[in-house]
């Protein structure tokens, strides 16, 4: 695995960010395909599609925080 480049609490910020953006973007975008007239009036199609829209965010959100806590190189690890 390579070393961070950015040090751990620059790359909190930035997941910080990005993780807001992310979920306003994605609920906005949800949003509007929900109320799209192509969304048929069935209770069980509006289930399932809320459950997997609803849980996709979890997959770029997951990268994010994967990123933002990997830990920095320690001092003791540069003398070996």
């Amino acid at each position: 695995m390579r070393d961070p480049i950015l040090p751990i609490r620059l790359r909190k910020l930035l997941g910080l960010c990005l993780m807001l953006v992310l979920i306003v973007v994605y609920a906005l975008l949800i949003m509007v395909l929900s109320v799209r007239p192509w969304m048929p009036e069935n209770g069980f199609v509006e289930f399932t599609f809320y459950l997997v829209t609803g849980l996709a965010w979890t997959i770029p959100a997951g990268a994010i925080i994967w990123w933002m806590q990997r830990p920095d190189k320690s001092p003791k690890d540069e003398l070996q």
